[in-house]
């Protein structure tokens, strides 16, 4: 009798330990409910990204989706338009995906990253629910047609660490609760309708290295915190509608490696001290800049890029420029400069176009100055 009920008992432990094993090792019912309703929402006929959605384990072999492996809990979504991976080499023409994202991708509430880029054909709105995801760390919407507003609360997000929509048709203003994300390290807006002004406490996101936000209709003047951001090495304000002078702190950053603000309304003077600053790539053209240029080049000054042209400046071409360690491309043209073009580098390897359609300007690479 006893040795039944062992047997009883162990038969039972058996099955208890085979069930509990089946749980642990499936995705949670809802987690799969919640993904198949995100997938009715878009429509792939190309590729068959969402061919490996079958199944009751959505944590094995669905294309895409990761899981925590201790919770077996839903943690990221990365569906990309472009993409090395096999299943998109196998497809003679680049897949389209259209449709929209279903809020019900909120219902996935330890998602810690959502990646769904570059279809080029996804389109409504941003759920405002994706607000609410505490975990998420990576918001990646880049290159569709999603419209409407960034949501409004995005701030909320605080382990959020990148933000990147650009590519996308969204408009209305950058929302001020985005300066509460003070783990975010890379925020790009770049080529949407977004206007408005910079929030001008943007200074908070202590942690961001690369803020572009180029090829958007933002007006306003460049808020002064920005160069407080010591971790900051990118920043592209470019094809907007920035008015008001250039912060002379930039030239202070230690960081900071690239700065873009061409094709704005950018008006006053070049600040001297960005000529002999770590910046590498500035591009300053299309403005309404006036005054000279500043003659502080030293040996500090290594620009792969140099870009002034399609401004108001005037006078000469400063000596110090030949102390620059190095400039790989520089254009002035498109100015008032007058005067005798420095000998030796960088100009021993620019062509006339880079200093044409000046008021006087003379020499090499531009004819001969007159006596």
């Amino acid at each position: 009798m006893d040795t039944k009920k062992s047997l009883v008992i162990l038969l039972t432990n058996v099955v208890v330990f085979l069930l509990l094993s089946t749980t642990v090792h499936s995705c949670l019912p809802s987690d799969r409910a919640a993904l198949l309703e995100f997938r009715a929402k878009l429509n792939e006929p190309y590729i068959g990204v969402f061919n490996t959605w079958k199944g009751l384990d959505c944590c094995k072999g669905w294309y895409g989706v990761s899981c925590d492996p201790n919770t077996r809990r839903v943690a990221g979504i990365t569906l990309r338009g472009e993409s090395e991976d096999p299943l998109f080499q196998k497809a003679k023409r680049s897949g389209l995906m259209t449709g929209s994202i279903s809020p019900s991708i909120c219902k996935l509430t330890r998602l810690s990253g959502i990646i769904i880029a570059d279809w080029k054909g996804i389109s409504g709105v941003i759920p405002s629910c994706i607000e609410n995801l505490p975990f998420l760390r990576h918001l990646d919407l880049v290159g569709n047609k999603f419209s409407g507003v960034i949501p409004a609360n995005i701030g909320k997000l605080l382990r959020l660490k990148v933000l990147n929509l650009a590519d996308n048709h969204l408009y209305g203003v950058i929302p001020p609760s985005i300066t509460r994300l003070v783990s975010l390290s890379h925020l790009d807006l770049r080529n949407n309708n977004i206007s408005g002004v910079i929030p001008r406490d943007i200074g908070r996101l202590k942690m961001v290295s690369r803020v572009l936000l180029s090829g958007n209709k933002i007006s306003g003047q460049i808020p002064d915190s920005l160069t407080r951001i010591y971790r900051l090495a990118d920043l592209e304000l470019s094809m907007n509608r920035l008015t008001g002078p250039i912060p002379a702190s930039f030239g202070k950053m230690s960081v900071l490696a690239t700065l873009n603000l061409d094709g704005n309304l950018i008006s006053g003077m070049i600040p001297g001290s960005l000529l002999a600053s770590s910046i590498s790539n500035l591009n300053l053209s299309g403005n309404l800049i006036t005054g000279s240029i500043p003659n502080t080049f030293g040996p500090r000054s290594y620009f792969t890029v140099l870009d002034l042209a399609n401004n108001r400046l005037q006078g000469p071409i400063p000596a110090s420029i030949t102390a620059a360690s190095f400039i790989g491309h520089l254009d002035v043209s498109h100015n008032h400069l007058c005067g005798k073009i420095p000998m030796g580098s960088p100009f021993d390897h620019l062509d006339a176009t880079s200093f044409a359609y000046n008021a006087c300007l003379c020499g090499k690479p531009l004819g001969n100055c007159k006596k």
